[in-house]
């Protein structure tokens, strides 16, 4: 609980300290450029995206022993994604649709497992592509990629060497954890080639994030070439893996300004194009509020029908 409020807390500060900066006028300018080919488009790349987050989470659970079918994945994953754009710190909905899953299935541990790798599998793969892409062309952080891919390298060889060393019998609590977590991403991801359908999965949501990104970026008034605009929005999408966020709002603001002041554009233009993205993200997921909608309708229709056949 104090972990929560220190996350929403840390958000409305950020929000803060950029309102203080830049003003009100970006976060309403942005808001007021959006437009219906913008909306049309954020629904269907949102479309694409959400069906891939759901292929890659039922590949991983399958793999785990809680079976998932693809259209039942596609509408919790649906109904995450809006809890996630609405409710403080950006992971409430995913943590809800790894507890529904786990009590369906009959294994709340395994379920929330499942999301955990799943979700964990698309960061490695985002980072990946982040590293690629902000090598490939100019950005205020191509001088600093060669130590983070370093670090990142090498604590990728540390976890590897580690799961190694794990011996296979033993009290620990330690090691029994790392065992369990050994054995999840051998059957979640690696097993029957799901690793293939995660990595392929993966990159076509972060492409799609990044479309949408960028189309936010037009929409805001942004007329540098696509090649400039990449890397900048790239890091903001980078920023909003930190929890620290008022319905999604707080460092992807933060960070859009700081990349596009430091590319030569300006911190307001930034802060209107991760505006109106966060506004894009929100219509794209208003299926999901259907179907949350749908779900408490029919739950005291449920009830009555019992209550009746009584």
């Amino acid at each position: 609980m104090v972990w929560a409020w220190a996350r929403a807390l840390g958000g409305v500060g950020l929000l803060g300290a950029l309102l203080w900066q830049v003003g009100s006028g970006p976060f309403l300018a942005g808001l007021s450029l959006i437009d219906a080919p913008a909306l049309a488009a954020a629904l269907a790349i949102g479309a694409l995206t959400t069906v891939c987050g759901a292929w890659r989470w039922s590949l991983v659970a399958d793999g785990l022993g809680v079976r998932l079918p693809l259209r039942t994945a596609v509408a919790h994953c649906y109904r995450a994604v809006f809890l996630n754009a609405t409710l403080p710190g950006g992971v409430l909905g995913d943590v809800h649709r790894a507890v529904r899953h786990g009590r369906d299935a009959g294994d709340v541990g395994r379920g929330v497992r499942a999301v955990v790798w799943e979700r964990t599998a698309g960061q490695v793969v985002q980072v990946a592509l982040a590293l690629v892409v902000l090598a490939a062309f100019p950005s205020p952080v191509r001088s600093y990629l060669p130590a983070a891919a370093g670090a990142l390298g090498a604590a990728g060889l540390g976890l590897v060497l580690l799961a190694r060393l794990v011996p296979h019998a033993g009290p620990s609590r330690w090691a029994r954890t790392l065992r369990a977590a050994v054995r999840d991403v051998r059957s979640g991801l690696l097993a029957n080639r799901a690793w293939l359908g995660v990595l392929l999965a993966s990159a076509v949501m972060v492409a799609g994030h990044l479309a949408t990104f960028l189309v936010a970026a037009r929409v805001a008034g942004a007329t540098a070439p696509l090649s400039r605009l990449l890397p900048l929005t790239l890091l903001a999408l980078l920023a909003m893996g930190l929890p620290l966020n008022v319905a999604g709002f707080g460092p992807r603001e933060g960070v859009a300004a700081w990349a596009f002041g430091a590319a030569g554009l300006t911190a307001e233009q930034g802060v209107a194009t991760a505006t109106v993205y966060g506004a894009l993200v929100l219509a794209a997921s208003l299926p999901g509020a259907a179907v949350l909608l749908n779900r408490r309708m029919r739950k005291p229709l449920g009830r009555r029908e019992t209550a009746v056949r009584g």
